[in-house]
């Protein structure tokens, strides 16, 4: 495969690619959004800096199947190779160290500094989930209407 640019590559996919999610707003005013759900997105956000497409140098925090996280970075050797392309890491531990973990990885080895926020509010979310799911933490009731 040959190699080009991440900037380049996010001119060719921006507009259209098959991972993109457009959601139109309720009125003219507030205007359409649009979402990403590709690999490597921590915020699905249709942006050039949280691209898992364009970036040569991705993050990614999600739940494996049996109820813990996993943290994804592309292999600096082989950016191009998909799957075997990337390093997991799983993230089993308790919440602090697994927070250290994360930082480590992305701003300790200058790797991502920039997305040090979003990797761990990912994780967060992932983290409330699999309490939920696993039965430790209730759902809570969603309000409606005046209290």
């Amino acid at each position: 495969m040959v190699a080009i640019s991440d900037s380049l590559a996010w001119e060719i996919v921006k507009n259209n690619n098959s991972f993109m999610r457009k959601t139109n707003g309720r009125t003219p005013r507030s205007g359409s959004v649009r979402f990403s759900v590709e690999r490597g997105n921590l915020m699905s956000k249709s942006t050039y800096k949280y691209s898992g497409l364009a970036n040569s140098k991705t993050i990614d925090i999600s739940a494996t199947a049996d109820n813990r996280a996993a943290l994804t970075l592309k292999t600096k050797k082989a950016v191009n190779c998909g799957k075997s392309g990337r390093a997991s890491i799983a993230l089993n531990k308790d919440f602090r160290r697994t927070e250290k973990t994360i930082k480590s990885q992305a701003t300790d080895n200058y790797y991502r500094p920039d997305l040090k926020s979003a990797a761990l509010a990912k994780y967060t979310a992932v983290y409330r989930s699999n309490r939920v799911a696993k039965g430790v933490k209730k759902v809570a009731p969603v309000k409606k209407g005046r209290a």
